[in-house]
């Protein structure tokens, strides 16, 4: 998922949705797993609101026709905004996903580069 607040912020959008899938080396493997889902905020576009009521609705997995977040087989990276670092830990942890980190593997992880304290 790649959530911002206008349609001119998805800045790598079409280098994944088009140029990825040609390219030499990842696109075979690309083309087979990469799904990608662009979703804006603030602006009409075909995915619109924010990442975790996509989640809880279902909304997202039903667009993408797949089940629901589960801790047995997906992996979760968390890179954005102070609130979306908040919240989506805990939607998360409500489905048992666990945290990880440098020491320990987990479901999760949060790219803290940009967290703001």
């Amino acid at each position: 998922m790649h959530g911002v607040r206008t349609r001119a912020e998805l800045a790598y959008r079409d280098l994944i949705e088009a140029e990825l899938p040609r390219d030499d080396f990842l696109g075979e493997l690309v083309g087979s797993s990469l799904r990608y889902y662009p979703t804006v905020t603030r602006e009409p576009f075909h995915n619109q609101g924010r990442i975790p009521d996509l989640i809880e609705s279902g909304k997202l997995f039903k667009d993408l026709g797949l089940p629901p977040l589960d801790a047995v087989w997906d992996r979760v990276m968390i890179c954005g905004n102070p609130q979306l670092v908040t919240t989506l830990p805990a939607l998360l942890e409500d489905r048992d996903f666990v945290e990880g980190n440098t020491g320990e593997p987990g479901d999760y992880v949060i790219e803290k580069a940009f967290v703001e304290k």
